[in-house]
């Protein structure tokens, strides 16, 4: 079966950074546009980035220049590398894999990421 799983979460400070990993299993990974989204206590899930199936990407208006996403097609695995965090990227992150054609949507169990001094 699919798997998404996200690994990288944890405390930072502000300003600092952090890496998140999505590892892929059980799907043709070269084909699915990859996402990653957040949660915050109380606010719906947004989406933070998302890097399509040949290479092209879009940022959340809030995190542009901040947030890179990538992927990894040889290792299944799409990144999120996180730098200067503030206080409001406080959430859970998920992973997200999508295609079309037939259309297909997994969710990753989401990591932690707190942004706090």
């Amino acid at each position: 079966q699919v798997q998404l799983v996200e690994s990288g979460g944890g405390l930072v400070q502000p300003g600092g950074s952090l890496r998140l990993s999505c590892a892929a299993s059980g799907l043709t990974f070269r084909v699915y546009a990859m996402s990653w989204y957040r949660q915050a206590p109380g606010k719906e899930r947004e989406l933070v980035a998302v890097i399509y199936s040949l290479g092209g990407t879009n940022y959340e208006d809030s995190v542009k220049g901040r947030f890179t996403i990538s992927r990894d097609n040889a290792k299944n695995t799409v990144y999120l590398q996180m730098n200067s965090l503030k206080p409001e990227d406080t959430a859970v992150y998920y992973c997200n894999a999508e295609r079309r054609m037939p259309q297909l949507l997994y969710w990753g169990q989401g990591t932690q990421v707190t942004v706090s001094s």
